[in-house]
Formats: C-alpha cells, structure tokens, sequence
C-alpha cells in the first residue's frame, strides 16, 4: 500500500522541479506552468469526487489497481510530450487516473485498524506522500539538470535518443511511468487477500445515497471548509517553492528541487507520525483530539508559512520550512481519520473524494496564482496572506469542536 502511494506523489511531483527546463525546451510561459498544477487539481478533486461514490459501492481493490497502472501510462506519456498543451492535457488525466486512488485505499486502511489506532496506521500510510513529493521533487529536479549538459537530439530518432541517455526530464517520466506498471502485478496479488470490511465500528448509513448521509454531519462540511485552506498553502508551496528558491537563492535545479523538498517533507513526515501517536493517545480522553490536531496544526503552521516567503536568507528559509513542516504533519495524518470520526461507516470513500474535490478545486487555484501573481503580488505575500488564512480556520475548528462535533458523534456511534 505505501509504495503505491509513494509512486502516486512521485508522479504528480516530479514536474514541478522542471519549470525552468520546461520553459526553455517547450516555451511554456509562467501563466502556463501555473496551469501545469491546475489543471492536475482542478480534475483530481472533480474526479475525486465521483471516485469516492464508486468506492462505496465497488471493490476498492480493483479500483486501486486500476488507477495505479492508469496514471502510470499516463506517466510515460508525458514524457513524450512536445508542447505545452500536450503537456497539460496529459497533467488532466493523471489528474483523472489519481483520483481512482486515494478514496479506496484511505477507506480500506481506515476499515483495517479500530479507532484506538487508527490515526498512527493513517499517518504511517501517509508518510507516503512525503517520502513522493520529496523523491519526486528530487528525481525530477536532477534528471532535468542532467539533461541540460546533454547535447542536442536529433528529431529523426528522438525516443531511442532518449531511451537512450536516460538523464533529462523526460527519461524521469519514462522511469517513474514505468515502476508504477512492474507494481501493479505484485500489487494486486497482494490486495486479493485483504478484507475491505475489517474494523467498522461506526453505524451504516443503510441507503444508495452517501451524499445524504455526509450532509448531515456539520462537522464534516467544516471540514470541507477548513481542508482547502490548508492544501492552498501546501500547493502553493509544492508547486512554486522550488521555482522560487531557484530565482531568490540563486541555486541550481537540483539543489533548489532539494532544498524545497527535503526539509519541508522531513519535518511533515515526523510530524504525521507524531500527530498520529498524540491523537490516538488523546482519543482516550476526548473523542475531538483529532480535531484538536487539526487546530495546532493550522495555528502552528502560520508563522512559518509566513517566514518561509520572507527570510533573507537560505538556512533561516529552511529553518521555516522545518517548523511548517513538522506542523503540517499534525494535519496531514488526521483529516481523514477526523472524517471517520462523524460520518457512516458505508460511507468513508465518499467522505475522502468529496473532500478532496473542495480541497484539489480551491488549491489548483495555488499553483495557478502562484504563475499569474508571481511578478505583481509575490510569492512572499502570497504566502503570508495564506497564513492568516490559517489562522481564521484554526479558530473556526475551535468553535466547531465546541458547537458541531457532539451530536456528529452521538448519532454515527
């Protein structure tokens, strides 16, 4: 399940630490390379949504099969992409191919662990997720600086070229497309064996419509609220932080793509396992600790948010990426094991997709102001306006826990 979902955010991530070789090699404008990001999220939340919905009635098995070999080939053909619009249109279908994922697998761990554990089993899937962004960030970064000191190619036998060189962007998409189909054999035999209805502790929801049923936890539409400002920060970084680095710092592709990536993701993969461990902890105390998590979380990230735009230089930046980092993580490892919490047990994947739809929508509008905003109001600003943004969520879930959470709890338990 974890390398799986490691390859998931490799894919997605890769691209990101190529802007500036995209822009020589395939012309793509600053607006367009916000796009590139869009574009994935726009679709991913869309198809989220519908994902969610077939996961609640489908075997979530096949349906992570499906996806995984599904953004694969779409992987591979990235690499073959010879224009900027070939290249968002093929970010729309990962975006597509993805979505297939996150709702089956998240749901069916979910069903694995009682509520005593859940969030520690949640966040060590998760961990996934960072370990991809940074190895993705990281390969796609290095394969297209390599790439830069390779002579010209010809246009007679460019794939075999290619092929053929291995080190430029696109040999990073040939390797990455190409580990995710090897996988998914193995992979599969692998889930033949595992039982999609293990630990249900919550009550059915008994009916064909999930959408009903989740609207009438108003906790869960506070969630829908407050998810979305959080991934508009984490996207506005994943998306331009490298890039931004790269212009502020004066690095090279791989070291901004390092930089980026590996303290920021270091510290949210200790957070995540932290956070996991202090919810389930705290659960035994208040069923709400994990959206007190969520409230730390959001209030311990704004600050650093802010500093990370403004520092004047690059180790008070990575010292700023660590403390988002690691409170970033208390978020990341709780969301969905909060969901869990206040909607039907028959319901889980739908829960996933439809947050990920609000969440994927408003924070494909990150990378996108990223590149149309980035030479009027700034990557700083705009990261610090998302850190008040942070903290006007933190209090909102403060006076959900006090006004929604109990009869959310009450009437799924």
């Amino acid at each position: 399940m974890w390398f799986a979902y490691f390859l998931n955010y490799c894919d997605r991530q890769a691209v990101f630490s190529m802007f500036p070789v995209l822009k020589s090699d395939l012309g793509f404008t600053d607006r367009q390379l916000g796009f590139v990001g869009a574009y994935f999220l726009w679709v991913y939340g869309v198809g989220s949504f519908f994902a969610g919905q077939i996961g609640d009635r489908v075997s979530k098995r096949r349906l992570i099969i499906w996806s995984l070999a599904l953004w694969s080939g779409v992987t591979l053909a990235t690499g073959l992409a010879t224009s900027p619009n070939m290249v968002l249109a093929l970010r729309a279908l990962m975006g597509i191919s993805e979505a297939l994922f996150m709702p089956a697998a998240i749901a069916l761990t979910a069903n694995a662990f009682p509520p005593a554990t859940r969030s520690r089993a949640i966040a060590a899937l998760s961990t996934a997720q960072i370990c991809g962004v940074i190895g993705g960030g990281w390969f796609g970064g290095w394969m297209a600086q390599q790439g830069q000191s390779q002579p010209a190619l010809e246009t007679g036998g460019w794939l075999l070229n290619w092929l053929a060189a291995h080190r430029n962007w696109r040999g990073a998409f040939f390797v990455l497309g190409a580990a995710g189909l090897l996988f998914a054999a193995p992979y599969f035999a692998f889930l033949r064996g595992v039982n999609e209805e293990a630990q249900v502790e919550t009550k059915k929801g008994g009916g064909a419509n999930t959408l009903a049923a989740l609207a009438k936890a108003r906790t869960y539409w506070l969630l829908c609220v407050v998810f979305p400002v959080f991934v508009f920060g984490l996207w506005l970084l994943y998306g331009w932080l490298p890039n931004f680095l790269h212009d502020k710092f004066s690095l090279n592709l791989a070291d901004s793509a390092f930089n980026a990536t590996v303290f920021l993701q270091g510290a949210t993969l200790v957070g995540m396992l932290t956070g996991g461990v202090l919810a389930d902890r705290f659960y035994r105390r208040t069923k709400a600790a994990r959206l007190w998590l969520l409230t730390a979380s959001l209030l311990g990230c704004a600050p650093f948010l802010h500093a990370i735009g403004n520092s004047d230089t690059l180790v008070a930046t990575r010292v700023a990426a660590l403390g988002f980092g690691l409170f970033s993580g208390f978020f990341m490892g709780n969301i969905f094991p909060s969901a869990f919490e206040i909607v039907p047990a028959d319901a889980r994947a739908s829960a996933v997709g439809v947050l990920n739809l609000f969440g994927a929508v408003v924070s494909g509008f990150a990378t996108l102001a990223g590149g149309a905003l980035k030479k009027t109001v700034g990557i700083e600003n705009l990261l610090t306006y998302t850190a008040l943004a942070y903290v006007a969520a933190g209090l909102a879930i403060i006076a959900g826990i006090r006004f929604l959470f109990p009869r959310d709890y009450e009437r799924v338990h």
